[in-house]
């Protein structure tokens, strides 16, 4: 490959022939502060060599290897790298961490190309897990790309403010999370039965999508029983958190879960939905980090607060601004400790038990008839296809196949 290095054209040259590719332009060499400018391309550069002390204290350098200069090369231009399949991972990792060093992912208009080399070389290692809880100005900024992390297996979007008709719904059934995304936290994001139904709606009609989801929180959502129909398209989910919803805890609660879903109640709390185990790992931690350090978000927020603060005080309200500071600070005490014992005594972790085996029992039932009642509950518990029973499905038993008016509207959306 040459290349016109006053203009900054590539040129390739294949079975013989020269030709010119795309109109692409390099990015141009990032200079040390400390490094004089040079308007000759071939002049030698300071960041090409190495400085270092003697033992007699003086100076003295040694160029970079050609491997070093090269790399550095890739990293400010890989938005132009067509693929990087087939490279070692330990080149790649050494490139990912040039191309952050050089902050080639804090420029919006070429960090969604670059991660997309990199994801679809490396998959998870630059970015196997993501949690975004209540960073929802980080989402909405950063939309294009976290797109582009195709491999994740833990993602929390818990207090995100989704809604019920948010872009993230189609990356999340995208095929390219199908076979890898594991635990899906979507809490306190205000979705509702209709969120819920447009969300799994490529599931459910196009039998695409979320084919590995194991985990589900569906927490703090004002979402009802009818929204449950909904989960049934989940071949392989084994726990679901759906404290704080509409749903009220009861044995008509845990038997319709077990019918359509196959989970029973956990008595103690699952460690799934604790939290503490998710968070970002991958190359592209940092990275992430960066995003939310250069938005630079809480100094604004903190700077609004106090300029709204002096508007109040300049106008003689000191005391009432105080009155209000004190009345909000006690009331956010007093919500958040009720929060906390409304979320320990309303807490609904369901679970797939081992062998499949289980579901809703009473527990004054008697053990001294425990063959006879068991198989009874077994056959009560069991959905109807199950059974072998003759008799005509529940009201509430709705068939994932069956499209409603509502599920046409969203198959023609997509």
């Amino acid at each position: 490959m040459a290349s016109n290095m006053d203009s900054g054209v590539v040129y390739v040259r294949e079975r013989g022939k020269l030709r010119r590719v795309g109109d692409i332009v390099l990015a141009p060499p990032k200079l040390q502060a400390s490094s004089c400018r040079r308007t000759n391309p071939f002049v030698q550069r300071k960041e090409h060599f190495v400085f270092t002390y003697n033992a007699e204290g003086s100076l003295r350098y040694s160029s970079k290897s050609l491997f070093d200069i090269v790399l550095l090369f890739v990293a400010d231009n890989v938005h132009h790298v067509d693929s990087l399949v087939g490279f070692p991972e330990q080149i790649g990792d050494r490139l990912f961490a040039a191309a952050e060093e050089n902050r080639v992912f804090l420029n919006p208009d070429v960090s969604p190309k670059a991660l997309q080399v990199f994801s679809d070389a490396y998959g998870g290692m630059v970015l196997g897990s993501l949690c975004l809880r209540n960073r929802f100005p980080l989402l909405s900024e950063r939309m294009d790309d976290i797109k582009t992390f195709q491999s994740l297996k833990c993602l929390d979007l818990f207090g995100c403010r989704l809604g019920d008709n948010h872009e993230i719904f189609q990356h999340l059934t995208s095929t390219s999370l199908a076979s890898c995304l594991v635990q899906l936290f979507i809490g306190a994001n205000g979705l509702s039965d209709v969120g819920l139904q447009r969300l799994t709606a490529p599931v459910r009609m196009k039998r695409k999508g979320l084919d590995c989801l194991q985990y589900l929180d569906v927490s703090h959502n004002p979402i009802s029983e009818r929204a449950l129909r909904y989960l049934t398209c989940l071949p392989k989910l084994e726990k679901l958190d759906a404290s704080g919803t509409s749903m009220k805890f009861g044995a008509v609660l845990k038997s319709t879960i077990w019918e359509m879903l196959g989970l029973t109640y956990s008595e103690k709390p699952l460690d799934a939905f604790d939290h503490s185990a998710c968070k970002t790992q991958g190359w592209a931690e940092q990275v992430v980090n960066q995003w939310e350090t250069n938005a630079g978000l809480m100094p604004k927020q903190k700077k609004l607060e106090e300029s709204r603060l002096s508007a109040l005080c300049f106008f003689g309200r000191q005391k009432f601004v105080r009155e209000v500071l004190n009345a909000a600070s006690l009331s956010r005490e007093k919500q958040a400790t009720a929060d906390a014992t409304s979320e320990k005594e309303q807490r609904l972790h369901f679970y797939k038990p081992p062998g499949g085996s289980g579901g809703p029992t009473d527990n004054n039932t008697s053990s001294s008839s425990t063959n006879d009642q068991d198989r009874t509950s077994k056959r009560k518990c069991l959905p109807k296809r199950w059974g072998g029973s003759k008799t005509s499905p529940p009201p509430n038993r709705v068939s994932s196949s069956v499209l409603t008016a509502a599920d046409m509207d969203l198959l023609d959306s997509y």
